[in-house]
């Protein structure tokens, strides 16, 4: 019997427009909105690795949330004495199955067999896109749809709100602007939200006030550099 090669663990950046998708978590089969992972994985078995194929994703988005850096490992066992893929080959592969999607792979880096996406990152930074000044969705170019927050004013100007920490709680990018621009509109104080803070309770916070996905971005995940530093194989 023909021995299998060794499990090499990759650390792939991905990036996609969630529209479409029920966010980046795997979804049950028989769910008719599937989930980025559930691509990602389906791109990874058309390899035909020994191994049972799983995505680990480092940053969750829900449904309608888009990305243009997330970041996920995963391992790969090659047949045979078939030697590992190297980044370039795995970025180029995966990207032909992962054609008919919204999804790319953009970076691919070799790691440790040790490495874990979601506990290794040292930071995750969102952006939300607000588009003032729209009477209707229809004032906006076709190249904004589901791509921003419409709010309605004078002049259509596009605004971007920068979040970045090491985690984050759920949904709290979109309530941290849905209650900024309650204040703007005079729906909340701003001593409304200092309590909203105090209480430290997420049922606390009012019901519809969290700004819609489709206008949040997660743009980066970081690593340390050493963490990414070209890596062969374990040392004994």
């Amino acid at each position: 019997m023909q021995q299998s090669s060794t499990v090499t663990r990759y650390l792939i950046f991905f990036q996609y427009l969630g529209t479409k998708y029920s966010g980046v978590m795997k979804a049950p089969a028989h769910q008719p909105l599937q989930g980025v992972q559930n691509h990602l994985e389906n791109a990874v078995r058309r390899l035909k690795p020994v191994n049972e194929v799983s995505v680990s994703i480092s940053s969750r988005t829900d449904t309608g949330v888009h990305a243009l850096c997330n970041s996920a490992h995963l391992d790969i066992q090659r047949r045979g004495d078939k030697p590992p893929f190297t980044e370039r080959v795995l970025t180029d592969a995966l990207n032909f199955f992962l054609k008919p999607e919204p999804i790319r792979i953009t970076r691919v880096y070799c790691v440790r067999s040790d490495f874990h996406a979601r506990y290794r990152a040292i930071s995750r930074t969102y952006v939300y896109r607000l588009a003032t000044g729209v009477c209707h969705h229809t004032q906006l170019p076709i190249t904004e749809k589901d791509l921003c927050w419409t709010l309605w004013d004078t002049d259509i100007q596009f605004w971007e709100l920068q979040f970045k920490s090491r985690s984050f709680l759920y949904k709290q990018v979109r309530r941290m602007v849905g209650a900024l621009v309650a204040v703007g509109r005079g729906k909340l104080s701003v001593s409304q939200v200092q309590d909203l803070l105090d209480t430290r309770d997420s049922m606390a916070y009012p019901q519809n006030m969290a700004a819609p996905p489709y206008g949040l971005f997660l743009i980066n995940v970081e690593y340390n550099d050493s963490d990414l530093k070209p890596y062969r194989g374990d040392i004994d």
